[in-house]
């Protein structure tokens, strides 16, 4: 196994998953994106307070940094003769995701990995992601809750891997794990549905 790639890119990987677009849009707002709304600093957050561009932008930066750290292995192996590709993707797109949910520039105050993951996905498993986009759409305009329409576009993930890469390959183990970090990260959004005082979106 590559272990120095894995940490060349890991390292990459986090930096750039740490960068808060949340925090510096929102800002550029006047806005302080910690204390509006869920505190959360993700693009529906950044929607509510700063309104539709701007969310829109944090969702598309948040997606890029994760498109960036997945493809950049690849994008070196046309330069550098480099082994365990795949591997070096993946470490790079868990990095990128640990970045944004615990980013050292902002004390580890993240966000919860959704646009990261689509971005690093659709580098690395668009099939997978398009199935999950598509549940995202449908679960968000029957309920209006994003979190729920997140929560199942994580969940679609490690059902339909196994079918589009295999049971044993590595999208699938990929597709679990990000499937639990993701919904884990969604654990108050979940008490808040439990409770029914979750927000719809507007």
């Amino acid at each position: 196994m590559n272990i120095v790639g894995i940490f060349i890119f890991g390292i990459l990987g986090y930096l750039l998953g740490a960068i808060p677009f949340a925090v510096i849009i929102a800002r550029s707002k006047g806005v302080d994106i910690f204390s509006f709304g869920s505190g959360n600093p993700g693009a529906t957050n950044v929607k509510r307070a700063c309104g539709k561009f701007a969310g829109n932008l944090c969702f598309f930066l948040d997606a890029l940094k994760g498109f960036l750290a997945a493809i950049l292995p690849v994008w070196v192996s046309m330069f550098v003769e480099i082994s365990d590709v795949q591997i070096l993707c993946v470490a790079g797109l868990l990095a990128a995701i640990a970045g944004h949910m615990y980013p050292v520039f902002t004390k580890f105050r993240g966000g919860k990995g959704v646009s990261v993951t689509i971005g690093g996905l659709v580098a690395f498993m668009w099939a997978a992601i398009l199935i999950g986009l598509i549940i995202w759409v449908a679960a968000y305009y029957s309920t209006k809750y994003v979190s729920v329409a997140s929560i199942l576009m994580a969940a679609s993930l490690p059902i339909s891997s196994p079918f589009l890469y295999g049971a044993a390959s590595i999208q699938t183990a990929l597709a679990v794990f990000l499937a639990f970090a993701v919904i884990y990260k969604h654990k108050s959004n979940i008490q808040r549905l439990l409770n029914g005082t979750e927000n719809r979106f507007k």
